[in-house]
Parts: C-alpha cells; sequence; structure tokens
C-alpha cells in the first residue's frame, strides 16, 4: 500500500544529515512504531522511502504508516546504539525486532520444612527459599537431580519427623541415593548443615564445595569422626562423578556464552548456553525475525538486545561469525561488565564442538517449530554458508543427463524443498535437439527450456517458481555453460556441480572456478549426497523407460499395417509390459484402429516380446 505522505518523507530525508543517529518513525497519532540507529542517518533513512523498494512484507507494512519521524543525531555509532538499545525497551514498538525467548522460567525451591526439600518449579507460588530464574526447565531439574543424588537428599513422599520409623528405608537408601532420614537418626542440625552445603553447590559450582567437603572429611578424621568422615568421602566421590559427567562437555569452559544461530523461512532462532563456574548453568533460546537493514546482520541485533538488558556478562562470548558492528558491540558489553569480554570465533578445538551444541540446540527448536528435522536445518545452514549463499536454500533443483551412447538421451530434474524430496516438482525431459552423445550441450537444451518458464510464467506452479540453487551432476564445465545461460537469460539463480569420484559417490561441489570440500560437514555432504543419488536414479530410470518404449515400438512396427503413429497410441494406453500383453487382439484392434486380422498377428507378435 503505497503511504500518501510518500513525497514529504522523501523531500525531507533528502536534507537529513550523514551523521550517525537514531531515527524514530511514528504513525498519524502520534505513536512511536520503528526505531531504529544508523551510521550515516540519510542513507539509512532513505533506504526506507525509495522508488521500487524490495522490502519484506512487515517491513512495507511499516513504511505504509510512517506519518513522520524524528532523528536524533549522535557523536559516534556507539551512542547510537545505546540510544536506540534504550529507546527500544521504553517505547517497545509494534515493528521492532524483538528478543522472544521460548518458556518461562524455572527455579529451584528449598522448602521451609523442618527438614527441607530440593525441588524443580515452574513458579514460586509456594513458600520457601527460590535460586536466581532459570530459563531452562532442563537445566533446573538436571541440577536439582543431580544435587539429590550427590548430597543424598529425599526425594520420596514421606514427611519428617511425622514418619519417622514407620516403615523401612526404601530402595534409595540401600542403593546409596539417599541418606536414610526415615530412620530418624539424623538431627534437624545435622540436615540443615547438609542443605547449606546443598545450597551453595547449587550457587558456587562443583569446585568449591569439592575444596570445602575435603577439608571437612580431614578434619572428622583427625578428630576421629571416621562416620562423618565415610559420609563426606561418598559425597565427595560423587561429585567428582557429577563434575566428570559435566567436564564431558564442559571442560576448560569457566565463563562463556556460547550462541547458536539457524535461520529458516526469515525467522532466526537462537540458543544460548551459559556457562559459568565451569559447568553449564542455563539454556535459553529466542526468536527473531531476519532484519532486511543492510547495515546489521541477525547476530548483531540480538546480542545489541540480549546484552544491553543482562547484568551477568561472561568472560567469553563463542559464536559463529563476528558480529557486523563488533567494535561498538563490544564495547557496550564490557562497559556492562567493567572488565575485558571477548567474543571468539572457534574453527576447531573445544569451543567449536560447544558451538555446533548450541548451533543443534537452535537447530532442533526452529525444527519443532517448522515440523522438520534438526539434521535437515542443520544441512541447510551449513550448505548455504559453504557455498556463500545469503541465506540457505530452501527450494533446489537438480539436473543429471543420462544415455545409452547417443540414443535415449534424456534428463531428470528433481526437487528438494527444506531438506526433503518433492517429488511432485519432478520433471522429466527428452533432448531433442542433440542427436549425439554431448552432456554439456543436452545440459544447456535442457535447462533452456527450463528457465523460459521461469521467465514466461506459463507452467505449472512448480515449473514457474525460482529456485535458490540448481545443482548439476557434473564438474566446473558444467556450472560455466549453465551459469552463462542463467546470467544471459537475467535470472538470479546460484549454479553449482556436484562432483563424484572414480566410484561415482559424491566427492565435492564445483563452481564456476574450483572445488568447494563439504565431507567435513557432515549433514550438509549427506544433503548432496541424498540428491545426486536421487538425481541419478530418476534420470537413469527414464532412460531405461524411453529405451524400452523404443525396442516395443520397433517389434510392433515390423506388423505390416502398423506405423509410428498407430504403435505410438498402443503404447501410450499400454504403458508397461505386462499391460500390453493381457490386451486381447480386440482391444488392440480398437485401440490402434486397425482391422481384427493385423491384431492378432500383433497379437502373436506382443506373446513372444
Amino acid at each position: 500500500m503505497m503511504n500518501p505522505r510518500i513525497s514529504y518523507l522523501r523531500e525531507k530525508t533528502s536534507k537529513l544529515t550523514i551523521s550517525a543517529g537514531v531515527y524514530i518513525m511514528k504513525d498519524k497519532d502520534g505513536n512511536i512504531i520503528y526505531i531504529g540507529k544508523a551510521k550515516n542517518l540519510h542513507r539509512r533513512v532513505s533506504s526506507y522511502f525509495r522508488e521500487n523498494p524490495n522490502h519484506t512484507p512487515k517491513v512495507s507494512a511499516m513504511v505504509s504508516n510512517v506519518y513522520d519521524y524524528d532523528f536524533i543525531v549522535t557523536t559516534s555509532e556507539y551512542e547510537a546504539l545505546l540510544l536506540e538499545c534504550s529507546l527500544i525497551k521504553q517505547h517497545k514498538p509494534k515493528y521492532n525486532i524483538l528478543l522472544k525467548d521460548d518458556k518461562g522460567y524455572h527455579y529451584i525451591r528449598i522448602s521451609d520444612d523442618e527438614y527441607p526439600r530440593i525441588t524443580a518449579e515452574k513458579n514460586t507460588l509456594q513458600s520457601g527459599r527460590y535460586s536466581k530464574p532459570y530459563t531452562s526447565g532442563t537445566v533446573a531439574k538436571e541440577t536439582v537431580k543431580e544435587v539429590n543424588r550427590v548430597f543424598m537428599l529425599p526425594t520420596c513422599n514421606r514427611r519428617f519427623p511425622q514418619d519417622f520409623g514407620k516403615s523401612r528405608p526404601c530402595l534409595n537408601y540401600h542403593i546409596k541415593n539417599c541418606m536414610g532420614v526415615c530412620r530418624g537418626k539424623i538431627s534437624v542440625e545435622e540436615y540443615a548443615e547438609i542443605i547449606k552445603q546443598a545450597e551453595s553447590f547449587i550457587k558456587n559450582g562443583s569446585e568449591k564445595s569439592l575444596k570445602r567437603m575435603e577439608t571437612e572429611m580431614n578434619e572428622a578424621a583427625e578428630n576421629l569422626e571416621f562416620e562423618k568422615a565415610s559420609i563426606l568421602r561418598d559425597r565427595i566421590n560423587a561429585l567428582r562423578k557429577a563434575s566428570e559427567k559435566q567436564n564431558i562437555m564442559e571442560n576448560g569452559i569457566k565463563s562463556a556464552d556460547v550462541i547458536g544461530t539457524v535461520i529458516t523461512d526469515n525467522i532466526a532462532y537462537i540458543s544460548v548456553l551459559v556457562y559459568r563456574e565451569n559447568r553449564l548453568s542455563d539454556k535459553i533460546v529466542f526468536e527473531m525475525e531476519k532484519t532486511e537493514n543492510e547495515e546489521n546482520d541477525i547476530l548483531s541485533v540480538f546480542m545489541e538486545q540480549f546484552y544491553y538488558k543482562r547484568n551477568d556478562i561472561p568472560k567469553v562470548i563463542i559464536t559463529d561469525h563476528m558480529p557486523t558492528d563488533e567494535y561498538i558491540i563490544l564495547r557496550m558489553i564490557m562497559d556492562k561488565a567493567g572488565r575485558e569480554v571477548n567474543i571468539v570465533v572457534p574453527q576447531k578445538g573445544r569451543k567449536y564442538e560447544l558451538l555446533k551444541l548450541a548451533t543443534n540446540n537452535s537447530a532442533e527448536y526452529a525444527a519443532i517449530k517448522n515440523n522438520r528435522t534438526g539434521k535437515e536445518i542443520i544441512a541447510l545452514e551449513q550448505l548455504g554458508k559453504a557455498l556463500g549463499l545469503d541465506k540457505p536454500p530452501q527450494y533446489i533443483e537438480a539436473y543429471d543427463i543420462s544415455n545409452l551412447s547417443s540414443e535415449s538421451i534424456v534428463a531428470g530434474m528433481v526437487v528438494f524443498e527444506n531438506g526433503r524430496p518433492l517429488k511432485k516438482a519432478y520433471k522429466r525431459f527428452t533432448v531433442k535437439e542433440i542427436q549425439y552423445q554431448n552432456d554439456y550441450e543436452s545440459m544447456y537444451e535442457v535447462l533452456t527450456r527450463r528457465l523460459k518458464y521461469i521467465i514466461n510464467q506459463d507452467g505449472d506452479e512448480y515449473f514457474n517458481r525460482t529456485p535458490d540453487l540448481i545443482l548439476l551432476d557434473g564438474g566446473k564445465g558444467h556450472v560455466n555453460t549453465i551459469t552463462s545461460l542463467v546470467n544471459g537469460l537475467g535470472l538470479d539463480i546460484k549454479v553449482f556441480g556436484m562432483v563424484k569420484n572414480d566410484k561415482h559417490r559424491t566427492r565435492a561441489i564445483a563452481s564456476g572456478g574450483n572445488e568447494i570440500q563439504i565431507n567435513h560437514l557432515h549433514p550438509a555432504f549427506m544433503l548432496i549426497t541424498n540428491i545426486q543419488d536421487e538425481v541419478h536414479r530418476f534420470s537413469v530410470s527414464y532412460m531405461h523407460s524411453k529405451h524400452k518404449k523404443k525396442t516395443y515400438l520397433s517389434e510392433i512396427m515390423t506388423v505390416h499395417g502398423i506405423g509410428e503413429k498407430k504403435s505410438q497410441k498402443i503404447l501410450l494406453k499400454y504403458k508397461t509390459k505386462d499391460s500390453l500383453k493381457n490386451a486381447s487382439p480386440e482391444e488392440l484392434a480398437e485401440t490402434a484402429g486397425i482391422n481384427i486380422n493385423t491384431a492378432r498377428e500383433l497379437w502373436e507378435v506382443i506373446k513372444n516380446m
């Protein structure tokens, strides 16, 4: 919808400063509907009101509702960033990208009973002491499970001291998962001390708890309190075991946020794994709409909002790439932390494994939201990045040429949408103009015919659709041939080849000039392998069916009175060898328009095929 104020807005913007600052879009009632920052106010604000803009639907809706705008000039990009964050937090404009986390808060509760219990809760409605809020229910539950096991706390439904001695201790006591409070031999004071230690473990982690308990154990042994020392020894061993389990995923990560991002259908899913005191203390998943602002990528927008509101700042932030506004974002984060903070983009090692874990978390969350699998989302993410695409390729077409010498030259086109075969979009082509074996010219003919449907929009819903990516079964020669065709037709479609090894298995991706190795990117590699296998199977099956039809055609035409047109009529109706053999002479006569004597002669030929 065209904004009736567009001329006024363009005129106003033509005089706008090129300085850094914040712009504030308002509707006709004066309500703030969007706030943005820019290192060049004139260039950024002009992009909203130019002719023929390529806006997303959301931005188009925002622009159509802009009646006027204000702006605030700042002395630096950094000041603009802080001001933008502050104003967004204050006004919560309708069209700004705002963080949405995946769930409510979770808590660890220590009840106020005489013998307190430690439980995971979704709210703070019951009486008792509560931990800091966790955004991940899984982390809260696992922490409770771990602390109850390490400190051998009761998890049964018995009430203490009311149920002391009423029945025998349960299995948990006998397997040393519970200290057996139900026996009535542990005083309130002793139990309170254990709860105090457990609470310290929840707050401070295993390292400090281990040191403290080791000191207490040695003191108990020196004082000849062997039972107490034995209990502490068992508790220390349990804590070490729990720490070893943690260290499988957390070794060497004392204080870090690990940010994993996947983008599907213009929605970014961002997982933050929060490591503090050498342990995973929280996990948060956010959804964000992908921004079209050329000055920011989604990671920059996320980090601005996330760390502006956050007080618990780690020493290290691990991401898969540097944010566009790396220096001003890092300055904001360090100013909040009051110390140095590093942004790290690992390529291998421990931090890289954690980054993969965070990305997998985002992919699994996106999979649930979009009815897909995490592997499919990760595969497309990896493929898009490996090929240098702006976004993961959601709609992929793949082509393969198949022939027997110079006979039955055909091509198969398969389609993968969101990482899955879309069989109703598959197409078969018979190569018509090339009468000899030449894969390059055959591929050129097939793609010329296919791409003209995109230009003319005169095919079905699939043939009219522009793919995000075209894959060819072949190397850089195929890629160069088809890339020049695509560019010549004025289409913006990326073209790559699928290169096979000597055993006809996927080896690499071919671009116009070199090969891109993807065998280290397992999900992407498996996706390409599946696509290559599927398009080869599809084209070869079509080639064999065409070759069989040619064989049947030549045999049918040996019967006097049956030419190519009548043979085609018969093969069009009886598409398989079995259906052809089951046809009666009368049915053949009717189908081909021949007399019964000719039909009987034909029937004899068919029986012996």
